[in-house]
């Protein structure tokens, strides 16, 4: 990110790094992002968005960081 990367590209499961990390329960990545102005609503990937996706890995701490940035 510091070398100027999308924060909000898709790759991958067309996913984005936000909706990859809070699916594999990287809390410090989702921080991370979301400090970037990361879109948090970026739909794409099995389970649509970000929040979604914490909230099937049952990963609390992401969902309630997710919430408190307006997802």
């Amino acid at each position: 990110m510091s070398k100027g990367a999308d924060v909000n590209a898709q790759g991958g499961h067309s996913r984005s790094a936000l909706q990859a990390a809070s699916v594999d329960c990287h809390n410090r990545a989702v921080e991370l992002l979301l400090a970037k102005d990361t879109d948090i609503n970026t739909q794409g990937g099995y389970y649509g968005n970000a929040l979604q996706v914490a909230s099937v890995s049952s990963n609390n701490r992401i969902v309630n960081l997710l919430l408190a940035k307006g997802a």
